[in-house]
């Protein structure tokens, strides 16, 4: 199974980070977890995503605020998916949102919401689930939980309706 590098601009976003580690672990996704920024370590970060690849990553995931440049710097050294999760600090994230998603053509970047590093890891999931089996039927499994425990709830919530 390919790895998934999670890419953190700073030690201080590893609290938001700290969920998508949860769901690969969970997973049972192997992952390495880094800080690297693209304004204090451009030359290691670069270095980093162009041999990503070789060193058996199949997908990038970055995290930064800010001027979340990071995920942008990453994608424009690599062929594989990145992924951005904007972290809150200014603005509430909106800038790190924009910084984030607004990529030039050819440089993509899948961005999730401000924050949203579980999401982060289920979009990498579901990218390496394209090529393996078993993370298929683990994220169907997933949604199918999903499906049941909203119909729960729903199921609840009729038998609160009919004692009124």
């Amino acid at each position: 199974m390919k790895k998934v590098a999670v890419i953190m601009g700073s030690d201080s976003d590893f609290p938001v980070v700290k969920s998508a580690l949860s769901e690969l672990k969970n997973y049972g996704v192997p992952f390495e977890c880094v800080v690297m920024s693209a304004h204090r370590t451009p030359e290691l970060a670069s270095q980093f995503a162009s041999n990503a690849k070789a060193n058996g990553f199949g997908v990038i995931i970055c995290a930064a605020g800010m001027a979340a440049h990071l995920a942008g710097v990453v994608a424009g050294h690599t062929t594989l998916p990145v992924i951005g999760i904007p972290i809150k600090s200014t603005f509430d994230g909106l800038d790190a949102l924009l910084a984030t998603v607004q990529m030039p053509s050819g440089i993509p970047v899948a961005t999730v919401a401000v924050n949203g590093a579980k999401n982060a890891a289920l979009l990498a999931i579901q990218m390496l689930a394209l090529s393996d089996e078993t993370l298929a039927q683990k994220l169907e499994q997933a949604k199918q939980d999903m499906i049941d425990g909203v119909m729960a709830k729903n199921e609840k919530l009729q038998e609160a309706l009919k004692e009124l």
